[in-house]
């Protein structure tokens, strides 16, 4: 039983790691852009972004591979499901925006006004994926 419980705390640190590295990557970009940079350089930041939010995706899938198998009732283990439930609630919000973004066209107010509540919903998934990350930290400094 240790093993399993080795296992599902390694990939929850991986799941940590992830969701840190996504967020910070995410508000690179935005600083960016408020800034004005260069579109070269915003283009560049956004891609990073999104390479980071591939990543949180497999260390999502990973942690529900190793959970499955049991789970612990530890701190750690805790913090680790509130941080996977913040994933999976960033990386549906942030679908949900891409493919919305995707369509665009001729649009009406009333969907430019769902388009930027979609746009703030995803910024506040993002916000809940760093608080359930530093929560996580509490419990595991040694994640990082």
């Amino acid at each position: 039983m240790p093993s399993r419980a080795n296992g599902l705390v390694e990939q929850a640190d991986v799941l940590y790691r992830a969701a840190t590295e996504c967020h910070r990557q995410h508000t690179r970009y935005s600083k960016l852009v408020e800034r004005g940079a260069s579109e070269d350089e915003q283009r560049s930041a956004l891609e990073m972004a999104y390479l980071c939010d591939d990543a949180l995706g497999s260390a999502l899938l990973a942690y529900e591979k190793a959970a499955a198998k049991g789970g612990a009732g530890e701190d750690w283990w805790h913090k680790g499901n509130v941080l996977w439930h913040a994933s999976r609630e960033y990386i549906r919000r942030h679908s949900s925006c891409d493919g919305m973004a995707k369509r665009l066209g001729r649009q009406s107010p009333n969907r430019l006004a769902e388009l930027a509540m979609a746009f703030d919903l995803e910024a506040s998934a993002l916000l809940a994926l760093r608080m359930a990350a530093d929560s996580y930290r509490s419990v595991r400094p040694e994640a990082e």
